[in-house]
């Protein structure tokens, strides 16, 4: 199991140019988890795709289905103080910090492109490519 943070979950659905890496990474751990927090942020997501006309509302509700079926049992909140400590050690914004706090609690990795959370957790955090590149 991994925490996948929200661009993880959208590089998955969404053509990006790390789409490819990202499906690897889903073909060997499939059991993601997220706190609560990826549905609002993957709304969003789908908000700036919608509003660039660059996909549909249907598509968007079938993304919206999709994403939900990945993380599906596998959502969790965290509380405030786990939170709150990892802004008061880091440079991260709350929504990252719950990620992190999220991976603590269950002593898995959270795996994420955001370079600021590799760089503040590199104890907890990996990229995908080093994911990847540990499981092989």
């Amino acid at each position: 199991m991994i925490v996948a943070d929200t661009n993880i979950i959208t590089y998955l659905l969404l053509p990006t140019s790390y789409t490819s890496s990202v499906d690897s990474l889903y073909k060997i751990d499939s059991d993601w988890a997220a706190p609560r927090l990826w549905k609002s942020e993957f709304r969003n997501v789908l908000a700036l795709y919608l509003r660039k006309k660059i996909i549909t509302l249907e598509k968007a509700l079938q993304l919206q289905d999709m994403a939900e079926s990945i993380i599906d049992r596998n959502e969790f909140d965290i509380s405030s103080p786990q939170i709150l400590a990892l802004i008061e050690s880091s440079n991260c914004s709350s929504y990252d910090c719950e990620f992190i706090a999220l991976a603590n609690q269950l002593n898995i990795p959270l795996v994420t492109q955001d370079k600021k959370i590799l760089k503040e957790f590199p104890s907890r955090a990996i990229s995908v490519v080093g994911f990847l590149s540990s499981s092989s």
